[in-house]
């Protein structure tokens, strides 16, 4: 690459970023439905077309602030799990994970609306937020597999009629796990962002006070009822 070229990739890089904190304080201030293309360049001091030669459309710029946001949940997790003693048990990982999910979406109140609040209407999610959106549920799957692999996991068979479901839902994501691990999972996860979004978006007001050792007890029930065993 020619110096020439260096520089206009580093500049584009830099406007790129600029745009998208722009973005950010919008989202903050307005919410993600009013967020304008315009209104980012009128406040960046560009003209609108300018800008549409980095983002085409609003929708372009929502997907990139949407990959984003998914993919700095996803670094918490497995930056958490990263830290985590290579011999500490699995429901010990577990929670950590959790813990950092948690304190993630509590800083970042606006970005984790716009990942897990109401849908932006007008707006479609496309398939390129599938693998930034999945980070946080492989990472509690490697813990799953890890135990597995151990001692073994047991949570609770599924009922009859969801063990048609379970089948289809352990070969579609984890085919190497026990079909009622599998949706054991897929419920624990539904559940740890259920329990952030109460908290994030005020459910919990002036019915849990002291939410830090309430999330700590939640996170270690959702780890029981994947089969994790804490220890004593």
């Amino acid at each position: 690459m020619s110096t020439v070229q260096g520089a206009r990739a580093r500049a584009r890089i830099e406007v790129t970023a600029a745009i998208k904190d722009e973005a950010r304080r919008q989202l903050a201030a307005d919410g993600a439905a009013k967020l304008s293309l315009r209104a980012v360049a009128r406040e960046l001091g560009m003209v609108s077309s300018a800008l549409y030669r980095y983002f085409p459309s609003r929708d372009d710029l929502l997907t990139a602030l949407i990959i984003d946001a998914y993919d700095a949940v996803g670094e918490a997790a497995e930056r958490a799990l990263a830290e985590q003693d290579a011999g500490a048990p699995p429901a010990v990982r577990w929670v950590a994970v959790c813990r950092a999910v948690r304190a993630w979406a509590l800083g970042h109140s606006h970005e984790y609306a716009l990942i897990y609040g109401s849908p932006v209407p007008g707006y479609s999610a496309p398939e390129a937020t599938v693998g930034p959106a999945s980070r946080v549920g492989l990472v509690l799957l490697s813990i799953a597999r890890d135990a597995h692999r151990g001692k073994g996991i047991a949570p609770p068979r599924p009922a009859a009629p969801l063990r048609a479901e379970a089948e289809r839902m352990a070969a579609d994501l984890a085919p190497d796990l026990p079909p009622a691990a599998a949706v054991a999972l897929v419920t624990a996860w539904a559940q740890l962002f259920g329990l952030i979004s109460f908290e994030a978006f005020g459910q919990f007001h002036r019915v849990v006070e002291d939410r830090e050792p309430f999330f700590v007890h939640a996170a270690e029930q959702l780890a029981r009822s994947v089969g994790l065993v804490l220890p004593a």
